[in-house]
């Protein structure tokens, strides 16, 4: 830690405290993500092992946070990672309801991209929410908090744990296009019922291997029709409605892929996925503005009949060009 000069305090997570943070010698500002052993016997907390094998699996990645260091601290150890101005939890509490059609392309156009970069590396994340879906000071998206990751088998012959649950990129989709979660459950009994408000409640018909779960049959609920998309978004586009119907599909088979969903006509009707320039960027609960970055000022305007080094705003540029006399 001593390379590091401590600048504040980000957020706590499940298994330890993230901090923002200069090196010392180069002056890179970095999140220190410091976790704790409560007994040295215990070793590394297995979600923080996911995670550090999970982004040393993947290269770098312009949508994936990136994993500078890892080192020892105390009776513990330190995660360095590249420090990231805010997240898409912040984006959606601050930002104007609901978010302008572009700047919904723009997410879910860089988060497709991770989680496609992902999966070709046989990482499945298994936690994406937008609270972990971080934002760059220039507007880039990336996935963050590996802790729930896991490397999977292609063949589909490793076997998982059923007891995860997190919002996934439909969920996130319909989120950004309706300014709050569609399925806001408090608890896992809420939530099914939230699920099943909407998408209506699944049948061997609709979903084969439903019967398969292992807590298929423990509790039954009442049937339900599904709810036209149309109608829980009425402000949304046919093409978007169209795409999120592809992703909120009981049968995880059916449902559409990210390099997929890429190739989507939504994201090729106007209006085009906004620039990540033109995206809002919250600050950090507790810290300041970010400050604006003009460009330099336009001294000079520009007319055909003057000469070109009268219109730069640095006629140094082209000095070795212009010939004498």
């Amino acid at each position: 830690m001593d390379q590091y000069c401590i600048l504040g305090r980000i957020g706590e997570g499940a298994h330890g405290i993230v901090f923002k943070a200069k090196h010392v010698e180069t002056g890179e500002i970095v999140a220190l993500k410091k976790v704790a052993l409560r007994r040295l016997e215990d070793g590394i907390p297995n979600q923080a092992l996911r995670e550090i094998k999970a982004l040393q699996e993947i290269e770098d990645n312009q949508h994936v946070v990136q994993l500078k260091a890892v080192f020892p601290h105390g009776a513990g150890f330190v995660l360095a990672f590249e420090f990231m101005l805010s997240d898409l939890a912040e984006v959606v509490r601050h930002a104007q309801r609901p978010l302008a059609p572009a700047q919904v392309k723009s997410y879910l156009q860089m988060l497709l991209k991770g989680v496609a970069f992902c999966h070709a590396n046989n990482i499945v994340h298994r936690d994406l929410k937008p609270a972990n879906l971080l934002i760059s000071a220039s507007g880039q998206l990336k996935i963050a908090d590996f802790g729930l990751a896991r490397v999977f088998s292609p063949d589909g012959s490793r076997l998982y744990t059923h007891q995860v649950a997190t919002r996934a990129v439909g969920c996130i989709m319909g989120e950004l296009l309706n300014g709050s979660p569609l399925f806001p459950g408090e608890n896992d009994i809420e939530q099914l019922c939230c699920v099943l408000r909407i998408l209506g409640t699944p049948s061997p018909q609709v979903w084969p291997e439903i019967t398969e779960l292992p807590d298929y049959n423990k509790i039954s609920f009442k049937e339900q029709a599904p709810v036209p998309l149309e109608e829980v978004l009425p402000d949304a586009s046919p093409q978007a409605l169209d795409l999120l119907g592809r992703f909120l599909l009981y049968p995880p088979r059916q449902r559409i892929a990210a390099s997929q969903a890429l190739l989507h006509q939504y994201f090729f009707t106007a209006p085009l996925p906004a620039h990540p320039s033109e995206l809002p960027i919250p600050q950090r609960p507790g810290g300041p503005a970010p400050k604006a970055h003009p460009g330099p000022p336009h001294v000079h305007e520009f007319h055909v009949d003057r000469p070109l080094e009268e219109s730069l705003l640095n006629p140094e540029l082209i000095r070795p060009f212009i010939p004498e006399g």
